[in-house]
């Protein structure tokens, strides 16, 4: 029988410890050892007999694929663990019953919806750039805000480093003397992309939500509490993916 082997970033992401790129990152920093001995890129493993190991702990496959969705408090951080002794999402889903990663990011200083799982294929698939699934923000600026700056974000602005965002849903939900609450949907991830937007067209963002990803919507789910994502949100997901990919 042929021997059964694995490249070693597959393997940690199917194990849930992290995505293939994170998974990467570990392995660089010498984290992971193969049968006692730091692990390198590229290397494979054979899942039945090599033993892979993280500090102390063994790794080994999931029982039980999960898939949660948290609502993120401001001044988390969206790490497992963090050098600087920060506030880590671990510390709200620590009683998930599985080891959970997150997919994707929200930065310290906004809020709202995050995914976590365990499954690394299913995270691969969705922070893949040829298939990003659209994502939904609330955003309140400081007035005023002229229809310039608006047709701005609606239709592309220049960022710092001189990429050009793709056309976004922007519409204006409140209008208030003191703020203005837009809700924004973008169709591409680049780090910071909402802020980054409000700061190239010269708008004050003063609070970043994030309530929806796809069909998969925030809701009334409290600050700091996690819950199951349904069979229905899992396939949505699945399928605004696959949507994504064939209009690339």
């Amino acid at each position: 029988m042929a021997e059964i082997s694995e490249r070693l970033q597959k393997y940690l992401s199917r194990c849930g410890v992290a995505s293939r790129r994170k998974a990467e990152e570990m392995i660089a920093a010498g984290k992971v050892k193969i049968n006692g001995r730091p692990a390198g890129i590229g290397d494979k493993i054979n899942p039945r007999k090599d033993v892979v190991t993280i500090g102390t702990q063994r790794i080994k496959p999931q029982s039980q694929r999960k898939y949660i969705m948290l609502h993120k408090p401001r001044g988390f951080v969206t790490t497992m663990n963090d050098e600087f002794d920060r506030k880590c999402i671990t510390m709200l889903t620590d009683d998930v019953g599985e080891r959970v990663y997150p997919v994707g990011r929200l930065d310290k200083n906004s809020e709202g919806l995050l995914l976590l799982t365990n499954d690394g294929e299913f995270a691969n698939m969705m922070m893949h750039p040829s298939c990003h699934v659209p994502k939904t923000y609330r955003v309140t600026v400081r007035p005023p805000m002229s229809d310039v700056q608006l047709s701005s974000l609606i239709n592309g602005v220049k960022l710092d480093d001189g990429y050009v965002t793709q056309p976004a849903d922007v519409t204006i939900s409140l209008q208030e003397d003191n703020r203005i609450v837009l809700i924004m949907t973008i169709y591409e991830g680049k780090n910071r992309q909402i802020r980054r937007m409000c700061e190239s067209v010269g708008l004050q963002l003063i609070r970043l939500k994030r309530i929806a990803i796809g069909e998969v919507r925030l809701g009334m789910l409290p600050q700091g509490k996690w819950r199951d994502l349904s069979d229905t949100e899992i396939r949505s997901l699945y399928s605004a993916s696959k949507r994504q990919t064939k209009n690339k």
